[in-house]
C-alpha cells in the first residue's frame, strides 16, 4: 500500500490514504478514490482560480484571458497550442507600443489549447490512453523583463506544496544539464536556486537538450527549462523514473527561461532581455489533487462521462485501455468525452469544420466523435449536441463565449453529423457500385476512388478498409499514400505568402529602443482632407531617413544604387499593412535629387516602427531628408472599400440580427471581402435588401466621423463591433453618420455604424458610389463569405448583369416555341444553355441576379434534356427496327449507324438488344468531319464475351477508350479511313465469334 498523501489548504489540514493497482502498462485499469470533502474542495473551477489569484493577488500579476484557439496573424500554426502563442509579440519585441500588452511585465492566465493537426498532433492518440487530449488547458505565469530564475521557482514552488498541499516527497525536479556541441553549460543557477528551496540532490536531475531546453521555433526566442515531476507512488526514491514515459511518474509544470536567441544560422544570441514563460496543464494537475490516475476520472469529465451514456446504448464508463477494454467501449467514451470539449470551444471561437487548414481538422475531429459515438456507443443521431450543455456547465464560467454561443455551437454539430451520415450512406453506395464494376479476379480497389471518397465526402479510410475486407478486396496503400503528399504538396503551394518584408528581429527592436529611436510617427496618413469639387487631396510627406536594413534584417550603412532595402524613417504618410486593409504603394525623393524616385512596394508595422521596402535608385544613407508621395488613386480606392465594408457590417445586423458577427475582412483598391457568422446562406431577398441598406446610406452622403479615445472608454459605447485584435491604447473610433463625441456621452439613440479601426476611410459615404455584391457563399457551415465591389465596377457588375439577364430572356423564348425540335435542334439549344450558364458563372454581376439567371438557365437545362432524352429513344427506337428489319434472328450484329450522339448509340443497342434478347451486338457511328468513332455494344447476362472487354478492344484498336460493365460498355476511337472503320466491324465480329481479335 502506497504511504497516505497529505493535503494541506489554508483552512485545515487532511490525511487521505489512496490505494492504487498497478497493472501492465499495455492495459491498465487506474483505480478511483470515492468522492471526499477534500476532492470536493479541489474542483477544476476552484483549481483554476487558485493558480490565477494566487499570481495576481499575491505577487502583483495582471490577469490576461485566454485569447481564441484561432491564432492571431501566425499562419505557422493552427490552433493556439501552447499559452505563449498570445504573447509572441512580446516576446519578440514586436508588440504595438501604443497596445496594453506593450505593457504587460507579470502576466497570468488560463490558456484554450488545442493539439490536432500540425506538427503537435494529439488527436489519433486519443481515447487509446488516460491522459491525451486535443482540446486543453494551460495554466501559466509569465514575466517580460521582470523576475527570473530564483522568483519563478519560489513561487511555483511556494503554490505546489503550500497552496495547494502537494507533499514535497512526491516531487522531483529536473533541470538543463548543459550541451558542449552548443556550447552551453548546465544551469547550476538554477540546480542551487531549487537547493535553497529544500529540494534534496537526488531529486534534482540533469537533462540535455531534448527534455530541458525550450526553443520557440527554428529561430526566435529559447532558454533552459525546468519541471516538476509528480510520482503517484510515491513517497519513494524513483528518480530512474523522470523523463521515462512512465505512467507512474509525470511532468505538471515547466519553467521557461528565455535567455537566447536562436538566429538563423542556427546559433545562439544572449537575449537583451531575459523572460519567464511556464506552463502547467490544468487536466493533469487535477488528477494530483483529486486523486486520480486517469484526467477522465477528474470533474472536468466525469460530468461528460455520466451524459453520454444517459444517452448511449452500452454499459457505463469503466476506465479501461487496452486488452481490457473490450469492443473499445471506454476507448470510444474518451474519445466523444474529448472531442466534444474540443468541438465547442473551437466553434466559440469561429472555427467551424470545413474543408481547408484547421477548419478540415476540424471536420476530422467531429467526424470521429460522430463513428464512435453512434457506431460503438450505440446513441440515436443527434446526441453529440446535447451534450454541449455539459460541457458549457464545465467550462463557462472561466470562457463565457461557450455560454453566448451554446445554440449556434449545437446547431453546427447537428447539421455536420447529419451530413457525415449522408455522406456515409452515399460513400457506401460508390463502394458498392465500384465493386459492382470490377471484374471478379480484381482483388485491388481503385486508390483514387477511395482518396475522392475520403477528401470530398470525409469517408473515413480505416472504415473504407473494413468495407473491402469483408468482400475479400484490398486498396492499393502504396498509391493512396501517394494520393494524400500531393494533396499536402498542392495545399502547400496555395497556402498564402507571409509578408514580403522581413520583420526586424528581437535584437535589431531592441537596439533601437536602447539607442532613443522614437517610434514612426505614422499620424501623417491620416492627414487628407476633402476639397469642396468632392476630391481628395492628399498632401506629401517630409521625413528623415533613420536607419536602413537589408531584406534579410542586417543594419546598413548604405543602400547602393539597385539595392533591395527597408528604410526606417522618423515620420510617414503611408499606411502599413494592417487591420485588414493593404499597404499603400507610391515613391519618394531625396531632398538634393528631387528628379530620382525610390518606388516603394511594401510597407509594413513592427513593434511601432514602420518599415518601407523600396529598391535604390540611386545612394541612400541614413540621415538624407526625403519627400513621400503615396499613389493616391490606390490609397482612395482602399478608402472606399473600407468604408464601404464599415457600412455593409452594419447593414448586414440591421437586417439579420446582432447575432452576425464579423469573422474576418480583406480590403484591397479592387474589391472587398467580409467574412461573417450566419447560419445560412442569404436569399436572393435578403441580398436584395443589404444591397438596398447600403445604398441607402451611400445616397445620404453622411459624414464618417473619427476620434481617438480611451479604450476603456470606447468599449462602453453601446452597438460597438470589435474583433479578436489587441488594440492600441488609445483606440481610434470610427462612426458613420453619428459624432464620436456623442456616442461617448450616450444621448444618442440613433443606430449607427461604430468600429475600433486603424484604417483610413472616407470623409463622406457618397463617395462610395455604388455596392454590388457580385460573391456570397458558405465557406463552412455557420460562416458566410461576400466580395464587393464598388463604384465604377458596381456599375458594369450591373450593366453586365442586365445584358445576360437579356440573353437568358431571348434563350428563353427560342425554347419555348422550338415545341417540335429535331434532335439536333433540341442538342443546341441544350448547348447554347451550358454556355450561357458558364458565362454566368465566371462573370462578376449582382449575386441576386446571378442566383435569379441560374435558376431560370437550370429550368432550361432540364426542360431541353427531357427533350432531347426523349428525341434519343425515338432516334434509337428506329434505327434499332431498321437493324433488326436488315438483320432478323441473327445471334450476332456487328453495324454502323448514322448519328453523332453516343446517347443515341447507347439506346440503340439497348432497343435492339430488347427486341432480339439473345443477340450480341456492337454498333459504331462514324463521324466523317472529325473522324470520331461512337462504340456501344450489349451482350446476354453470363455469355462468354464481357462487353467492357470487348468495346475496350475495338475502341483500343482505333486508338481509343471504353468502359463499362460485363453486359453493356461504351467507348470512343478515331479514324479517317473507311478501310479502316470496315476491317475494325470485321475485327470486332471475329472477337465476339473466338473471343479475342484475329
Amino acid at each position: 500500500m502506497a504511504a497516505p498523501v497529505r493535503f494541506l489548504t489554508a483552512r485545515r489540514s487532511v490525511v487521505l490514504n489512496v490505494n492504487f493497482t498497478v497493472l501492465t502498462f499495455r492495459s491498465r485499469k487506474y483505480s478511483t478514490l470515492p468522492r471526499t470533502d477534500v476532492q470536493k474542495e479541489f474542483s477544476s473551477k476552484w483549481v483554476r482560480q487558485k493558480f490565477i489569484d494566487f499570481f495576481k493577488e499575491q505577487h502583483g500579476h495582471r490577469y490576461v484571458p485566454s485569447s481564441p484557439v484561432r491564432p492571431r496573424g501566425d499562419p505557422s500554426l493552427l490552433f493556439v497550442n501552447a499559452g505563449m502563442n498570445q504573447f509572441k509579440p512580446v516576446l519578440l519585441g514586436a508588440a504595438d507600443p501604443r497596445s496594453e500588452m506593450a505593457s504587460y511585465r507579470r502576466v497570468v492566465n488560463s490558456q484554450k489549447c488545442v493539439r490536432a493537426g500540425g506538427k503537435h498532433n494529439d488527436l489519433e492518440d486519443v481515447g487509446r490512453d488516460v491522459y491525451h487530449h486535443t482540446f486543453f488547458e494551460m495554466l501559466g505565469n509569465w514575466s517580460f523583463g521582470d523576475y527570473f530564475k530564483e522568483e519563478a521557482c519560489s513561487m511555483a514552488w511556494r503554490l505546489l506544496t503550500e497552496e495547494y498541499g502537494i507533499p514535497p516527497e512526491r516531487l522531483y525536479v529536473s533541470y538543463f544539464g548543459g550541451d558542449a556541441a552548443c556550447g552551453l553549460p548546465a544551469d547550476e543557477e538554477t540546480r542551487e536556486i531549487w537547493r535553497s528551496l529544500g529540494v534534496r540532490g537526488e531529486r534534482l536531475l540533469p537533462f540535455g537538450m531534448s527534455d530541458n531546453f525550450w526553443e520557440m521555433g527554428d529561430v526566435g526566442p529559447c532558454g533552459p527549462c525546468t519541471e516538476i515531476h509528480y510520482d503517484h507512488l510515491g513517497p519513494r526514491e524513483a528518480p530512474g523514473l523522470v523523463n521515462a514515459d512512465s505512467p507512474d511518474m509525470v511532468e505538471i509544470w515547466n519553467l521557461v527561461f528565455m535567455q537566447y536567441n536562436r538566429e538563423a544560422d542556427g546559433g545562439l544570441r544572449v537575449l537583451p532581455q531575459q523572460s519567464v514563460d511556464t506552463g502547467m496543464g490544468l487536466e493533469r494537475l487535477l488528477t494530483v489533487l483529486q486523486g486520480q490516475r486517469s484526467n477522465y476520472n477528474t470533474d472536468l469529465f466525469t460530468p461528460l462521462l455520466n451524459a453520454i451514456h444517459q444517452c448511449s446504448g452500452v454499459q457505463a464508463y469503466g476506465g479501461r485501455t487496452g486488452e481490457e477494454d473490450s469492443g473499445k467501449v471506454d476507448m470510444a467514451y474518451r474519445v466523444v468525452a474529448d472531442h466534444v470539449r474540443t468541438l465547442s470551444i473551437c466553434i466559440a471561437d469561429g472555427v467551424y469544420p470545413g474543408m481547408t487548414g484547421a477548419e478540415l481538422v476540424l471536420r476530422r475531429i467531429l467526424r470521429r466523435a460522430v463513428r464512435y459515438l453512434t457506431e460503438v456507443l450505440k446513441a440515436p443521431q443527434g446526441s453529440l449536441a446535447s451534450l454541449v450543455p455539459t460541457v458549457v456547465h464545465s467550462l463557462g464560467d472561466a470562457y463565457v463565449e461557450l455560454q453566448e454561443e451554446q445554440e449556434r455551437i449545437m446547431d453546427i454539430i447537428n447539421e455536420n453529423e447529419d451530413h457525415f451520415l449522408s455522406a456515409l450512406r452515399q460513400g457506401r453506395r460508390v463502394i458498392d457500385r465500384t465493386l459492382g464494376k470490377m471484374a471478379a479476379h480484381e482483388t485491388t480497389f481503385p486508390a483514387p476512388v477511395a482518396w475522392s471518397l475520403h477528401r470530398n465526402l470525409g469517408f473515413p479510410l480505416d472504415l473504407v478498409h473494413l468495407m473491402l475486407e469483408e468482400r475479400g478486396k484490398g486498396l492499393d496503400t502504396h498509391h493512396l499514400q501517394q494520393l494524400e503528399q500531393q494533396e499536402k504538396e498542392r495545399a502547400q503551394s496555395q497556402a498564402p505568402l507571409e509578408g514580403a518584408v522581413a520583420l526586424l528581429d528581437v535584437h535589431s527592436l531592441c537596439a533601437l529602443q536602447r539607442e532613443g529611436v522614437p517610434h514612426t510617427d505614422d499620424s501623417p496618413k491620416y492627414h487628407y482632407s476633402l476639397r469642396h469639387d468632392g476630391t481628395y487631396e492628399f498632401p506629401p510627406c517630409s521625413a528623415e531617413v533613420l536607419a536602413l536594413y537589408s531584406v534579410e534584417g542586417a543594419l546598413l550603412r548604405e543602400a547602393g544604387e539597385g539595392r533591395d532595402c527597408l528604410v526606417l524613417l522618423d515620420r510617414t504618410c503611408f499606411y502599413s499593412q494592417q487591420g485588414g486593409q493593404e499597404h499603400d504603394q507610391g515613391y519618394m525623393t531625396t531632398d538634393h535629387l528631387q528628379g530620382v524616385l525610390y518606388p516603394v512596394s511594401d510597407v509594413q508595422l513592427v513593434g511601432g516602427y514602420v518599415l518601407h521596402r523600396i529598391t535604390a535608385t540611386e545612394t541612400l544613407r541614413p540621415g538624407d531628408h526625403v519627400q513621400l508621395h503615396i499613389d493616391q488613386a490606390q490609397r482612395l480606392a482602399c478608402m472606399v472599400k473600407h468604408t464601404a465594408t464599415h457600412v455593409l457590417n452594419f447593414a448586414l445586423r440591421q437586417l439579420l440580427g446582432g447575432g452576425v458577427a464579423q469573422r474576418g475582412s480583406h480590403v484591397s483598391a479592387h474589391r472587398l471581402r467580409f467574412d461573417f457568422s450566419v447560419k445560412a446562406s442569404l436569399s436572393v431577398s435578403e441580398l436584395q435588401q443589404v444591397e438596398s441598406l447600403v445604398q441607402q446610406i451611400i445616397q445620404e452622403d453622411v459624414q464618417v466621423h473619427t476620434q481617438e479615445v480611451p479604450l476603456a472608454l470606447a468599449n462602453q459605447i453601446p452597438g460597438l463591433r470589435t474583433v479578436d485584435e489587441v488594440y492600441p491604447d488609445p483606440v481610434r473610433v470610427v462612426s458613420v453618420a453619428v459624432p464620436v463625441s456623442e456616442l461617448l456621452e450616450g444621448g444618442c439613440n440613433t443606430h449607427t455604424s461604430v468600429e475600433l479601426c486603424c484604417g483610413t476611410h472616407l470623409i463622406r459615404t457618397g463617395a462610395i458610389r455604388d455596392l454590388v455584391i457580385t460573391s456570397e457563399r458558405q465557406l463552412v457551415k455557420g460562416i458566410s463569405r461576400i466580395v464587393a465591389v464598388t463604384g465604377d465596377d458596381a456599375r458594369e457588375a450591373r450593366e453586365t448583369g442586365n445584358v445576360l439577364e437579356q440573353e437568358v430572356e431571348a434563350l428563353s423564348a427560342r425554347v419555348a416555341v422550338a415545341t417540335s425540335p429535331s434532335l439536333h435542334e433540341a442538342q443546341r439549344l441544350s448547348k447554347d444553355v451550358g454556355q450561357l450558364t458558364d458565362a454566368l458563372e465566371g462573370t462578376p454581376i449582382p449575386q441576386w441576379q446571378k442566383r435569379v439567371l441560374q435558376t431560370r438557365l437550370k429550368a432550361l437545362q432540364r426542360s431541353t434534356n427531357t427533350s432531347i432524352r426523349k428525341l434519343e429513344i425515338k432516334e434509337g427506337a428506329l434505327q434499332a427496327q431498321k437493324l433488326h428489319e436488315k438483320h432478323g434472328l441473327q445471334t450476332l450484329v456487328v453495324d454502323t449507324i448514322d448519328t453523332d450522339s453516343i446517347s443515341v448509340v447507347v439506346k440503340t443497342v439497348n432497343r435492339y438488344s430488347e427486341l432480339s434478347p439473345g443477340c450480341m451486338v456492337l454498333l459504331l457511328a462514324h463521324q466523317r468531319s472529325s473522324g470520331r468513332v461512337l462504340c456501344a455494344c450489349q451482350v446476354p447476362k453470363g455469355g462468354v464475351v464481357s462487353a467492357s472487354e470487348w468495346a475496350l478492344s475495338v475502341c483500343g484498336r482505333l486508338g481509343g477508350n471504353a468502359g463499362g460493365s460485363a453486359t453493356v460498355a461504351k467507348g470512343v476511337g478515331s479514324t479517317r479511313s473507311t478501310e479502316d472503320l470496315s476491317q475494325t466491324l470485321t475485327w470486332a465480329q471475329h472477337y465476339a465469334q473466338r473471343g479475342e481479335g484475329p
